[in-house]
């Protein structure tokens, strides 16, 4: 009589996984759905902010911007503050810069805590996505991964409709706004069932880190600031390609060089780990891509 196969134990005993991954997904949720929400209220942003056409796509790209340089550097935070303490600090930031733009009196203040945003809101999908590894067990996680991507899934999609929907009922202050409850049920249920992690003391690559922060912010400027200055016609979009590009190579040449590089290279002769990347640039395309007939303020 064969034995039935060995069921291996998460990594992380938790009270109530369910209600945890709903806490987890509430906070991604108000994440995800803020790349979003707020593109359809430009315009009345423009108007009420008194600013220019081109002024006004600042509020996006300096949340996109501020994403892509915080993200790498979430891991080292975690094991320095402890998973809990940075989740439950990202949450508070990402809500208190959502009341602070739903409150902004001018352009700047607008641009400001949207980096704020962006900062916090950067460390809540990979956190989330590490606590989900950590509290099911190696033969749940393609369920529990499936349950996470749904949700990912949910926020880029009905963000633009929700958007459209608060900017028409109430102002375009309301895109902000209500995060607020959402961002409060969320660390009330972190709070009570996220569990402490071990806190961890490791070396991290500043210069790596920097060279990779310039590469993907200079090519996030490039794909952003673009259409409005005319690509290269414009002086300003050959300096991020040459940023970003020289960021790249020096990036590359260190981290294949260097004794603790900030990302080991030999990740990528993994197949899966590399087919993985390629179809979630593919979606990231399809989701984010600005549409030929949608007006130039609601492109990201």
């Amino acid at each position: 009589m064969a034995e039935p196969a060995a069921v291996s134990a998460p990594a992380v005993i938790v009270k109530s996984k369910g209600l945890l991954t709903a806490a987890i997904m509430v906070a991604v949720v108000m994440q995800v759905l803020d790349t979003t929400i707020a593109n359809v209220a430009l315009p009345h942003m423009r108007a009420s902010l008194g600013a220019s056409q081109d002024e006004i796509n600042w509020v996006l790209t300096s949340y996109i911007v501020a994403s892509a340089i915080a993200t790498p550097l979430t891991g080292w935070v975690a094991d320095r503050l402890g998973r809990r303490r940075l989740l439950l600090g990202a949450v508070v930031g990402f809500t208190a810069a959502s009341l602070l733009c739903g409150l902004a009196a001018n352009l700047t203040q607008m641009v400001l805590f949207r980096i704020v945003q962006g900062m916090c809101g950067a460390m809540l999908v990979p956190l989330a996505q590490a606590t989900m590894m950590d509290i099911n067990p190696r033969e749940k996680l393609g369920q529990a991964m499936a349950i996470f991507g749904a949700g990912i899934m949910f926020g880029p999609i009905i963000g633009p409709t929700l958007g459209g929907w608060l900017t028409e009922t109430f102002n375009w202050r309301a895109v902000f706004l209500v995060n607020l409850p959402v961002g409060i049920l969320a660390f009330v249920m972190l709070f009570v069932l996220m569990p402490d992690t071990i806190i961890k003391v490791r070396k991290f690559d500043f210069f790596g880190f920097g060279m990779l922060a310039l590469a993907v912010a200079s090519l996030q400027m490039l794909l952003d600031r673009g259409q409005g200055v005319g690509w290269f016609e414009s002086a300003e979009i050959w300096l991020y390609l040459l940023l970003s590009i020289s960021g790249l190579w020096v990036f590359t040449v260190h981290c294949l060089t260097a004794s603790n590089p900030f990302i080991d290279m030999a990740m990528f002769r993994d197949r899966n780990f590399v087919t993985g990347l390629v179809l979630i640039l593919a979606t990231g395309i399809t989701l984010f891509r600005a549409s030929p007939s949608c007006p130039q303020c609601c492109r990201t």
